[in-house]
């Protein structure tokens, strides 16, 4: 048996490796915009890609956990769902979106001169400088994802907030699909559709700048809802839960692929499985990785988790100015790895104080707003 205790709340890797996955967006960006490359961390995309697996995990545990007082059957538990997803999201989103709209002019400017010095396509003005009423009700709305015009058209990197957006939306759909169907097979049914639906796409001409549009990334989430549901599986169940989700990770949708890419994606599957049931992976292996896993649990890598969202919103604004102010008070008389190490070391500490500060001032009274909504709704059963 996988020996999963259903009474445990918490799981101590998750809080380290939100934290790491967000560090690993901003080191990634910060590599690309002072033009030093570095094998893997180069790749915030797939910092973005861990994210998504872990919010597809969360998901499913939480709806695990809350089972007993918030069945599914009623219409309640959904309504609850959609509450405390969108309270947790959307204030701290509304407050950047607005300073990103007010500042957009600026970080225009600074982005120009980074792609100038790094000889790159410049990017569109529409990203930085369309303050108009449709992007902003697009964006306010959260439908900007739906759309390859709006879906990556703000300063911020937010074209993954709409993907967790409708992620949500569809969650309670996708859940009952995998009860009816089973797991593994409900699974790779919903990965099938996510590809029907992308290939469709594809033959029409419809092309994501970002992707940003849930079928592109699907598979990624159930990756993470496979791995959760493993948790009340017996040993052999929850291998090949694993393993449906390791395949779902090599199908080569959902932004630039490579082989390279693919093989990581695979790893980083590898690598949650393993913290996640280490009891499954014998004594020795299994304590030590017993033993990561609990470190990564420990009060640095919580406060790295907590503020995770935060410093994911806020990196692109404070980077791309700093990155232009190395860039134009220095140039070429440092060389990329020095500029890259000047960047990051003034950008952290910025992006890690203005995310507890934004924490405690917008992200915990949102959540708390979220739990004063739910406490006053009177669950209903779902009509035939």
């Amino acid at each position: 048996m996988a020996e999963y205790d259903p009474r445990i709340t918490r799981i101590d890797c998750l809080d380290g490796l939100r934290g790491l996955a967000s560090l690993w967006v901003m080191i990634g960006h910060a590599l690309l915009l002072t033009g030093w490359r570095l094998p893997v961390l180069s790749e915030p995309d797939l910092g973005v890609d861990l994210f998504i697996m872990l919010s597809g995990f969360l998901m499913v545990f939480h709806y695990q956990l809350r089972a007993g007082k918030e069945p599914w059957e009623l219409t309640s538990t959904w309504r609850s769902f959609w509450i405390r997803r969108f309270l947790r999201i959307a204030p701290l989103y509304y407050f950047l979106l607005a300073v990103a709209f007010m500042l957009g002019p600026w970080l225009f400017e600074t982005r120009m001169v980074i792609d100038a010095f790094l000889d790159r396509t410049p990017q569109s003005s529409q990203r930085f400088l369309d303050n108009g009423i449709t992007n902003g009700l697009m964006h306010v709305s959260f439908l900007f994802g739906l759309s390859p015009d709006y879906a990556y058209r703000t300063p911020l990197p937010d074209w993954s907030i709409g993907l967790e957006m409708q992620f949500y939306a569809a969650f309670p759909f996708i859940m009952l699909l995998l009860k009816k169907a089973g797991w593994v097979r409900g699974a790779l049914f919903t990965a099938a559709i996510a590809v029907a639906i992308w290939s469709t796409t594809s033959l029409l001409g419809i092309h994501f700048p970002m992707p940003a549009f849930l079928p592109l990334k699907m598979h990624i989430f159930l990756c993470g809802m496979l791995l959760a549901l493993a948790l009340h599986a017996d040993a052999s169940k929850a291998f090949l839960y694993g393993g449906a989700a390791f395949a779902l990770a090599l199908l080569p949708i959902g932004g630039d692929m490579t082989a390279t890419k693919m093989l990581m994606r695979v790893i980083l599957v590898a690598i949650f499985f393993a913290l996640l049931h280490h009891r499954l992976l014998g004594d020795a292996l299994g304590l030590g990785l017993r033993a990561v896993s609990s470190s990564l649990g420990n009060r640095f890598f919580h406060w790295l988790g907590e503020l995770s969202f935060g410093a994911y919103l806020w990196h692109l604004i404070f980077l791309q100015p700093i990155a232009a102010y190395f860039i134009g008070a220095f140039g070429d008389t440092i060389t990329p790895p020095a500029r890259f190490a000047a960047v990051t070391a003034t950008l952290i500490p910025l992006v890690y104080t203005a995310a507890y500060v934004t924490f405690l001032a917008v992200e915990k009274p949102g959540q708390r707003l979220a739990r004063r909504l739910i406490n006053k709704r009177k669950p209903q059963p779902v009509e035939a």
